[in-house]
């Protein structure tokens, strides 16, 4: 199915993306002014906050709920800028529509939930204001896209992804894995549909904060929901990866938007040249393949299994050795050849069963 999407039509700048910067959660009142206020003469168009928190375990600060949504309002009315906040039920979105909230996004953990989106489109009915769709908690391009459907489906046009990267039991530098090849291929299969990056979730620290909001506007994000507080050492949730105002505007500063569209004659060529090793790479694959045809021929003739395990691991172990001396991620090098040999093993088993 394809979304039919209308313009988020949300204020920016000529000099920087889209962004969409506040706390965590509305901790306090005075909490949630001095840090809007403190963003607003910084510029910021938007102000998010999260009412309704849903934590991990329970025991830690769930949100103030709707005690906290006349706070928005006053952020709104003295400071100008939009406000926008998660909604995770039906009830969510009732309560953030009739104070006005601006913006609705969803949260990972419902956007994995079909049934929770489903009730949600169906609470959407009606709604005009802009969506956005937080990536699955779990690395799944079609349940990303089936969630934004449901939202489409229900009448909701001005639509948006938020990519949020990915949980992961094997911890490494990042809270959430980046995975960039999802919102890549998300936005080659709709690329009328605007990707907002959310660093804070990603990195999970202060410091690299900064390098994942150059990398998204390199990849060609559309925008940055960025976790700021008036004082982060003492937030109430996810303190470490919140930063000032006053540092957000630094960061953004820093950030060089490129150009998408200007390409020089050298950029051409450069290109020129990878296409034409592209088809030699596919010329040497079809050869590869075709002797990987003729192995399986032999092996139905003699009778041998297909997957040779001690083969397959001496051709992982000296293509991960060429990848480091040609300059490149063993790792990388294996995932490749893990392929490969995944489609040999396709290949040589459709000769043996013939």
């Amino acid at each position: 199915m394809e979304l039919e999407l209308e313009p988020l039509n949300l204020p920016s700048d000529n000099e920087r993306p889209i962004v969409i910067a506040g706390p965590c959660s509305a901790e306090t009142e005075e909490q949630v002014m001095t840090t809007a206020k403190e963003l607003a003469a910084k510029g910021c168009h938007m102000f998010r906050a999260g009412i309704w928190k849903p934590r991990t375990k329970p025991g830690g600060f769930e949100g103030n709920g709707e005690e906290a949504l006349p706070w928005m309002q006053r952020v709104k009315e003295e400071t100008g800028m939009l406000t926008a906040t998660e909604v995770a039920t039906p009830e969510h979105v009732e309560l953030a529509v009739k104070y006005g909230i601006d913006i609705l996004w969803v949260g990972a953990r419902t956007s994995a939930n079909p049934f929770a989106m489903q009730s949600l489109a169906d609470a959407l009915k009606g709604y005009d204001g802009p969506v956005l769709v937080k990536n699955p908690v779990n690395p799944d391009l079609e349940l990303w896209i089936g969630a934004m459907e449901r939202i489409n489906q229900a009448g909701v046009k001005r639509l948006a992804a938020i990519h949020r990267g990915f949980s992961s039991y094997d911890k490494k530098i990042y809270r959430n894995l980046p995975m960039w090849q999802i919102p890549i291929e998300l936005h080659r299969r709709i690329p009328e549909l605007p990707i907002i990056c959310d660093p804070s979730h990603i990195g999970g620290r202060r410091d690299l904060i900064a390098p994942l909001c150059q990398q998204a506007l390199d990849l060609g994000f559309d925008g940055l929901i960025v976790e700021s507080h008036c004082n982060p050492d003492e937030a109430w949730s996810d303190a470490k990866q919140q930063i000032t105002p006053e540092i957000l505007d630094y960061i953004l500063g820093l950030l060089v938007v490129r150009d998408e569209h200007t390409t020089t004659e050298g950029l051409r060529q450069l290109r020129s040249q990878i296409d034409e090793l592209d088809n030699n790479l596919m010329d040497l694959l079809s050869k590869r393949f075709r002797i990987c045809r003729e192995i399986g021929t032999f092996k139905k003739e003699h009778n041998m299994t297909v997957l040779q395990a001690g083969r397959y691991n001496e051709i992982l172990e000296k293509r991960g050795a060429q990848a480091s001396l040609c300059g490149m991620d063993p790792e990388f090098a294996a995932h490749v050849f893990e392929l490969i040999h995944e489609e040999s093993v396709r290949q040589q088993l459709k000769i043996v069963n013939e």
